[in-house]
């Protein structure tokens, strides 16, 4: 079977402090975008074998892969013996803070308890979501979704709108627990605007962009530039980034608009189209 895994946008992202485990309690706004992978899911020939294969040589194709860990928790869960067999066609591009590895994690464990006709509820599913990940659980949704605790606790969640978008990414990424670990003590540049911006009855907010923009000044920069733009209502980092989203007006021009990115920017910089689901 054929699955697409969903990439995401946080459209807030709040930090309220740092847990006793030592993760941070945070309170989140998500959903899903017209991006996404796609798993190819079968059953395999060796009992109790997983075969994984990867179109990007960059990613880890072993036990530290997240689709990898999500197919072996699934048949630790069921006790299913029968092999597993999973490519992946990645289109997400990994460290931008769009969700693909969690998402990929996610859609196997759906894929698998479609496939083996397990018929796992959603609340055991996202149980097991969250021993992978903290996003892990938002993916099996479906959703817009709100996330609290380390981000492992969901809620379903519904947009006033459906928005489009122009996701923006330089060809570097962002390690998440790096962007946590500077969040403290980390401080704001003077010429780009960290406030909330409403836009269509949602509040756009993430409290990452403070650490990520003081060491990597070309987000914040991004960021400002997108703001400054007639098509765009609001800008952000997603996450920890690298990606910085464009929220469109109405019917504006989004190839305008990402062909102008290129070209008075980075004529590298990597682009794309799409809409919140």
């Amino acid at each position: 079977m054929q699955l697409y895994a969903p990439a995401k946008i946080n459209l807030s992202f709040e930090i309220k402090g740092r847990r006793e485990d030592g993760f941070h309690e945070i309170e989140t706004l998500m959903a899903p975008i017209s991006l996404s992978d796609r798993l190819t899911i079968e059953r395999g020939k060796t009992a109790g074998g997983i075969q994984f294969s990867c179109d990007d040589s960059s990613l880890p194709n072993g036990e530290e892969n997240l689709v990898v860990q999500a197919a072996r928790l699934f048949q630790k869960a069921t006790e299913i013996g029968a092999g597993i067999t999973i490519a992946l066609e990645k289109k997400i591009p990994h460290g931008a803070g769009l969700g693909g590895g969690s998402s990929d994690a996610a859609t196997t464990l759906l894929g698998l308890n479609e496939l083996f006709e397990t018929r796992l509820d959603q609340k055991y599913l996202v149980e097991l979501a969250a021993q992978i990940g903290s996003d892990v659980p938002f993916f099996i949704l479906g959703s817009a979704a709100t996330g609290r605790g380390r981000g492992d606790i969901v809620e379903p969640a519904k947009l006033p709108v459906s928005f489009n978008l122009l996701l923006v990414k330089p060809d570097f990424g962002v390690p998440t627990p790096w962007a946590y670990g500077r969040w403290k003590n980390s401080r704001e540049l003077p010429e780009v605007n960290y406030a909330s911006q409403e836009f269509s009855g949602v509040r756009f907010v993430n409290d990452l962009e403070r650490p990520v923009f003081e060491k990597f000044v070309l987000l914040g920069y991004l960021k400002t530039w997108l703001c400054l733009q007639p098509e765009v209502g609001a800008a952000l980092l997603s996450g920890s980034g690298s990606t910085v989203f464009a929220v469109l007006c109405g019917d504006a021009d989004a190839e305008k608009l990402a062909a102008r990115v290129r070209e008075n920017l980075d004529s590298a910089m990597w682009t794309h189209i799409c809409t919140t689901g």
